[in-house]
């Protein structure tokens, strides 16, 4: 493990895998290294080619946080690890994590090349759109200290799991863990604020983005992901789409690595 420090003195910590043109992994909501095992197995199938970093976004894992939260702060923590992996680089995010590095993107950030692995927007009805007063009452939960409640109101609410799912989960051993990061749950609450409401993707937001994006959807996933997908590809100017098959939200490292292969190639040989 290694740390890099951000703008505001918040140390985020991060590990490489593999050697070559930098690949930076961005998590979703509830995700950091210790329960995603995608950056030592990409880095095991990319690694010839690619210097693959994974890490744990601000108040997760290994690295710090520090008040007040801002997206603008996220974005600053993966300008760090960009300028530690030499000034530019490849990045890939994934739910949650693929709309700060759309944003990250649209900020100016030196990104050569940008993966999108099904971002959870709401653009349809082909699912309920997060209420209105979803990230007051995430908020107020926290405040409360009301960790595991935060957590079942993320699971069942943007997430959509059944409750006997989350029930499930709550008798987990991975539910303590989960609740260290809960507070998290509201960062990503906040940049995903607006675009689950069942309405199209705001046109401006990303309007600035034009480095090469390829945004990805599993072939077995839900349709409201596939939705999603369609919509934000159509708004980028520069975007291609792709089915992985037979994939859902929790993708397979063996079907990933060759799609980011294909395109990251794509660029170098360019």
């Amino acid at each position: 493990m290694n740390t890099v420090t951000s703008k505001d003195g918040t140390p985020i910590a991060f590990e490489r895998h593999g050697e070559g043109t930098p690949l930076i992994l961005v998590d979703g909501a509830s995700s950091y290294r210790a329960f995603n095992p995608l950056g030592p197995q990409l880095g095991d199938l990319l690694g010839a080619s690619h210097t693959v970093y994974a890490y744990d976004r601000r108040g997760r894992g290994d690295s710090g946080d520090t008040a007040p939260y801002s997206v603008e702060r996220e974005i600053d923590d993966l300008a760090a690890l960009i300028a530690e992996a030499g000034g530019t680089a490849h990045v890939c995010g994934f739910s949650s994590g693929a709309v700060l590095a759309l944003d990250a993107a649209a900020a100016g950030l030196p990104i050569t090349r940008l993966a999108l692995y099904e971002p959870p927007f709401v653009v349809d009805d082909s699912r309920p759109a997060v209420p209105d007063d979803y990230l007051e009452r995430l908020d107020a939960l926290l405040a409360e200290g009301r960790r595991g409640e935060a957590l079942e109101l993320f699971f069942t609410t943007p997430c959509g799991f059944p409750a006997e799912l989350v029930a499930g989960m709550k008798a987990a051993p991975i539910w303590a863990a989960l609740e260290t990061i809960a507070p998290t749950l509201a960062y990503d609450g906040r940049f995903m604020a607006g675009t689950m409401t069942g309405r199209p993707l705001p046109r401006d937001r990303w309007s600035s983005v034009s480095v090469p994006t390829l945004v990805m959807y599993g072939g077995a996933t839900e349709s409201w992901i596939v939705s999603a997908a369609r919509a934000v590809s159509d708004l980028l100017p520069q975007a291609g789409l792709r089915d992985l098959p037979d994939q859902t939200h929790d993708v397979s490292a063996e079907v990933l690595a060759p799609a980011l292969a294909a395109f990251l190639a794509d660029g170098e040989r360019a």
